[in-house]
């Protein structure tokens, strides 16, 4: 399998998802079309290959079933071609999950999208640490939302 062209071809296509999602006007069309359009596709990009791969019908670069259970099983899987791969479709699958979650629930509570913007990027790039950010941003608005609501 050409490994290159599948890691650039999905990398170039999430980014594009991660481009609407920042700057596109989101509407429910817009958000279903990221939703099964965007992680749709790379989830099912990521189930063509991984089982194949894993079973050795296609050839990864890394021979035989992985071992999750150790570190070194890891190591082994994403060392491969075909491992790194698909392991980044896995990556940029769920960070798109994370990042429509982000910006719907950012949506929801009233934040800037200048603020969400910077917030999405640490999500594409950093995974958890964006959640973490975006969690916390969240905590400190409810928390002025319900002394606003409820003062003491």
């Amino acid at each position: 399998m050409n490994w290159d062209l599948i890691f650039t071809f999905s990398n170039n296509y999430a980014l594009l998802m991660w481009l609407i999602l920042a700057f596109a006007p989101r509407g429910e069309a817009i958000l279903t079309g990221l939703f099964y359009g965007g992680i749709g596709l790379l989830a099912c990009a990521y189930a063509v290959i991984i089982i194949p791969l894993m079973t050795g019908m296609i050839d990864g670069g890394g021979g035989g079933f992985p071992d999750f259970s150790t570190l070194a099983g890891v190591q082994q899987l994403l060392s491969s071609p075909g491992g790194a791969t698909v392991g980044w479709i896995h990556y940029l699958a769920f960070d798109l999950f994370v990042g429509l979650w982000v910006a719907r629930n950012a949506d929801k509570y009233g934040f800037a999208r200048w603020l969400q913007i910077p917030i999405l990027l640490f999500v594409l790039m950093l995974g958890p640490l964006g959640l973490v950010l975006y969690l916390l941003l969240r905590f400190t608005r409810h928390n002025k939302v319900a002394d606003a609501v409820m003062p003491e």
